[in-house]
């Protein structure tokens, strides 16, 4: 018997590179620290290494995707 509630799965591609706070801020791992490292400073390499928060007009549509978050 089909339920009368339409249930939604969690993309589980998003679910791996973001989190969602307690505060529901997502945070995301910043890019370009996999390869050509040697040329990129310690500084920028240190900052690439922290998380980022996402932008607020990217939020809504990574809530979408993380129906339990």
């Amino acid at each position: 018997m089909p339920r009368s509630i339409a249930r939604r799965k969690t993309k589980k591609s998003v679910a791996r590179r973001f989190k969602v706070t307690a505060t529901g801020k997502i945070l995301r791992r910043k890019p370009g620290l996999r390869h050509l490292a040697s040329s990129k400073s310690s500084k920028r390499k240190r900052k690439l290494g922290k998380t980022g928060q996402v932008h607020e007009t990217m939020v809504d549509r990574i809530k979408d995707c993380l129906p339990f978050a």
